[in-house]
């Protein structure tokens, strides 16, 4: 792939607004964690508040994701994405407001932390099958990759423009940047000029049978539930040994700098392998995905076994490209083979197969490590996650889903 194909995606006027939105709302997204966790103390200062906040934006965002894929396959997905950037930066903006003027109150963040959640299920599913309809399919590869550029550069350096904005003016100015950023976005969004689906042979709307659609295709295809399953414990490992157990072990080990250089290393590695998309080529886009995430049980494997700061950050570094392998893959397998009209119902069932391991993970970790010790418990899970990962690879619709034969990108 040339360099000028690599970049193709940015001469459609349609995908350049989007690319737009994606990186000023992302770039939001990534600063919102540091600065809402910080306003959240700023109103309580206890992890029990902070905890209570952040669930209220994840429990209704995993409850109404399925109800979030049918309005995005129902409703003009642009439309859906505006709507949801607009609220989000209503209620980001008001956060803002009350943690200023110094009237925030904990209630009220949880119950405007759950309406963005609320939002957030339905944007989610839009955002994730809108690209199809901005550029050729030729072009999907080239298209995703961008877009997780940028979201890998900004994972690096919004977390810290959003503690210099806490450090220096303080956490509501920081959320109110945040809640800018949506506006912004939406405004980008309504830019967007996508072709109406014809929908004169469409039955009356109805919620029941449009999930049932989407439940039909998500086990139509077996090379989607079988990637859904795996990750489901694929997830559960990564939200509890690496986040839950991974700190602790680190801080008796290599320390906290050691670990947070080990966490940014990953994050180097994602982005640095979108660059080589840029230039390769993915033929069998879920057996190279797959492969890819094997990596990331070494640098498990070697936190539980005896870690040291510059080979675990050799690995991470290495486990962060090969989970971009499997990130571009994985959109790819999705946006060629699941017919637009229902896609974003497949990638509503597909994130909550996701999301709902992750806290499964944090839950059932804590126990654990304490029962079996944190570095046991940390290689057997590195072991049945390489495991798991491979396992999938004897599935021939796993392994053997080819590209769509395109043509050349000029």
């Amino acid at each position: 792939m040339s360099w000028s194909a690599s970049f193709a995606p940015l001469r459609e006027t349609n995908f350049r607004w989007y690319f737009a939105a994606r990186f000023i709302s992302t770039t939001g997204s990534m600063m919102a964690p540091i600065a809402l966790a910080f306003a959240v103390l700023d109103v309580s200062n206890t992890a029990s508040a902070l905890g209570q906040v952040l669930a209220a934006r994840s429990i209704p965002l995993v409850l109404f994701l399925l109800i979030g894929g049918v309005i995005a396959d129902r409703i003009d997905r642009a439309l859906v994405m505006q709507v949801s950037n607009l609220v989000a930066a209503l209620t980001q903006g008001i956060v803002a407001w009350l943690v200023i003027s110094g009237n925030a109150e904990l209630w009220q963040l949880i119950v405007l932390e759950a309406i963005n959640g609320t939002v957030a299920a339905a944007s989610f599913p839009a955002m994730a099958s809108v690209v199809p309809q901005l550029v050729p399919r030729n072009q999907l590869q080239p298209a995703n990759v961008l877009l997780s550029m940028t979201r890998g550069g900004l994972a690096i350096i919004g977390p810290s423009i959003a503690a210099l904005l806490v450090v220096t003016v303080g956490s509501g100015w920081a959320l109110a940047v945040d809640a800018l950023t949506w506006l912004i976005a939406s405004l980008c969004l309504t830019r967007l000029h996508i072709p109406q689906r014809d929908r004169s042979g469409d039955a009356a709307p109805n919620m029941i049978r449009e999930l049932k659609e989407g439940w039909s295709v998500f086990t139509g295809h077996t090379w989607l539930w079988v990637i859904v399953l795996a990750f489901g414990i694929l997830n559960a490992i990564h939200a509890g040994a690496w986040f839950t157990l991974g700190p602790v072990v680190a801080k008796a080990t290599i320390g906290e700098k050691g670990w947070g250089y080990a966490v940014s290393a990953e994050a180097i590695g994602l982005l640095l392998m979108t660059v080589v998309m840029l230039r390769v080529s993915l033929r069998f886009p879920l057996r190279a995905g797959m492969l890819g995430m094997t990596c990331f049980a070494v640098p498990l494997l070697m936190l539980g076994v005896d870690p040291h700061l510059l080979p675990l950050i050799g690995a991470t570094f290495i486990a962060g490209a090969g989970m971009e392998v499997f990130g571009i893959g994985w959109s790819l397998a999705m946006q060629e083979n699941i017919d637009e009209a229902v896609l974003s119902r497949a990638y509503s069932y597909d994130a909550l197969g996701s999301f709902v391991a992750m806290p499964l993970g944090q839950l059932v970790y804590g126990p654990l490590g304490s029962w079996f010790g944190y570095r046991d418990v940390l290689v057997v899970s590195a072991i049945v996650y390489a495991a798991v990962a491979l396992v999938t690879l004897t599935s021939k619709s796993v392994r053997d889903l080819e590209r769509v034969q395109l043509e050349k990108v000029s």
